[in-house]
């Protein structure tokens, strides 16, 4: 008894000390790298949408640009839009999940203060990569109906 007591603790020890480790795969070894809107950005174009589908695009061009800045927390963006002369420009607080941007505007340009006494609370569909970024507007229905994309610039 006393033999087969041994055998068992010695096979015991055995496999605990066993180092057949490879190299670690676990999920904290893996660094799971999102991408972040942190940045500068630049708007390149629009998609209109009709059913969930891309009907018409437009690009943007030397009269029509919009940037926008992200901190970790904050959001400033400007639009210029020589054909108009009304200014355009917000900052506020942005949140973002895997798949939704939510900004919140705190003040802007005398025409966004405007639309932001009504509604300061501006929530899109994201799809974020690591260099580029579509803000997708959905109506009451979950619908797509426009996608404002843009490039990283810094």
């Amino acid at each position: 008894m006393k033999t087969l007591f041994s055998c068992l603790l010695a096979a015991i020890l055995l496999i605990s000390c066993k180092n057949d480790k490879t190299p670690e795969t676990s999920e904290s070894a893996v660094i799971d790298k999102k991408p972040s809107l942190e940045g500068v950005w630049q708007m390149v174009g629009y998609y209109n949408y009709m059913d969930n589908k891309i009907t018409d695009s437009f690009m943007s061009s030397d009269t029509y640009k919009q940037i926008k800045i992200y901190t970790p927390t904050k959001v400033m963006w400007s639009r210029l839009n020589k054909q108009d002369s009304t200014d355009w420009f917000g900052y506020g607080n942005y949140k973002i999940t895997d798949s939704t941007l939510r900004e919140t505007i705190v003040y802007g340009s005398n025409s966004m203060n405007k639309a932001i006494e009504k509604n300061n609370e501006f929530k899109f569909e994201l799809v974020v990569n690591e260099n580029t970024f579509n803000q997708i507007e959905l109506d009451e229905n979950g619908d797509r109906i426009l996608s404002e994309n843009y490039i990283r610039i810094e």
